[in-house]
């Protein structure tokens, strides 16, 4: 599966497309309020009549860019054959004229227009680096993507969507110094699509050690799922959440078993493990097991997907991959 949908909301707003036919300020009467909604650069990939950048250009002349609260960058023009360097330049070059900017997504790209492990990346942390005062950021497709480790102050909320998270990504974003973020999400993927990554990258962040305010952890989509689940058992930082999800992935008995029969889960109020590979059992043991404590245990199968080629083997696919 890849994703179908655009962004319809985003830092609690609705998220709006900048127009293609607003030349200048005068044309701008009858759009939202700058702060008032999320906006959207995108171009139409190769055959769009604008670049990247003269659209954003253009979004900075003809709004009022000191209000904007929120962005999503869409579809630069040649999505399959390079990576957003020109887009991270500019929205750097014009950090000084977004102060109000708390929200910044890059990459809304759905699959009808690049599959989402074909989604060329690059190294975003200039982003954080420049924008100190950015709250939640996000960031689709793993290939290339670089996350080198970094301190930010203010960062709440990271998404790293992916069909196939590199361990170097992962390791940059375990070791970087983020004491407000309290929303951790990464897409860990499979290795086919470069998921390469191990339990033992994780470890930063299971120490919980790194993440002092962390209260949801979704470390899902992967094809390692049972063995995450196992590292969960006992990992500090389990005990200190309020969200946990393992979803989307090849999670089995084995792993949900360890889960159950490690440290206490009670404490939680939503155990996300939606897209699984359970037993009927299991899905029973779980419920009973959790929601008599108050527990929002969520256990749908959902489309999940296991193939048998006839050798004996059995392969199991994660949610979002190619």
């Amino acid at each position: 599966m890849g994703i179908m949908d655009h962004l319809q909301e985003y830092h609690g707003l609705p998220v709006v497309d900048f127009p293609e036919s607003v030349k200048d300020p005068h044309d701008a009467a009858g759009l939202p309020a700058p702060g008032a909604v999320t906006w959207r650069i995108t171009v139409e990939p190769y055959s769009g009549p604008e670049l990247w950048t003269e659209t954003f250009t253009r979004f900075l002349t003809t709004i009022d860019s000191s209000r904007v609260r929120a962005l999503i960058v869409g579809c630069w023009e040649d999505i399959h054959d390079t990576g957003p360097e020109e887009v991270i330049e500019a929205l750097v070059a014009a950090h000084d004229r977004l102060p109000a900017l708390r929200a910044l997504f890059l990459a809304d790209i759905v699959a009808e227009q690049c599959e989402i492990s074909h989604i060329n990346q690059g190294e975003v942390t200039p982003l954080l680096n420049a924008f100190t005062e950015l709250e939640e950021f996000g960031v689709r497709g793993g290939w290339q993507l670089s996350f080198p480790a970094v301190r930010h102050e203010r960062l709440r909320r990271l998404l790293v969507e992916s069909g196939g998270l590199p361990a170097e990504v992962v390791r940059g974003v375990a070791d970087s110094d983020l004491p407000a973020l309290e929303h951790l999400d990464l897409w860990l993927g499979r290795r086919e699509y470069g998921g390469d990554c191990e339990v033992a990258d994780l470890a930063p962040i299971l120490a919980g050690t790194r993440l002092p305010a962390l209260k949801h952890l979704a470390l899902h989509n992967s094809e390692i799922q049972d063995d995450i689940c196992t590292a969960l058992a006992a990992a500090p930082v389990v005990a200190r959440l309020d969200e946990l999800s393992v979803s989307m992935g090849t999670l089995t008995d084995d792993g949900a078993a360890a889960l159950l029969t490690g440290q206490p889960l009670t404490h939680l109020t939503t155990l996300d493990l939606h897209h699984n590979f359970l037993s009927d059992e299991m899905r029973t043991r779980l419920k009973e097991s959790l929601e008599a404590a108050g527990v929002h245990v969520d256990t749908d199968a959902g489309e999940a997907y296991a193939y048998e080629p006839g050798d004996g083997t059995v392969r199991r696919y994660v949610a979002v991959g190619e």
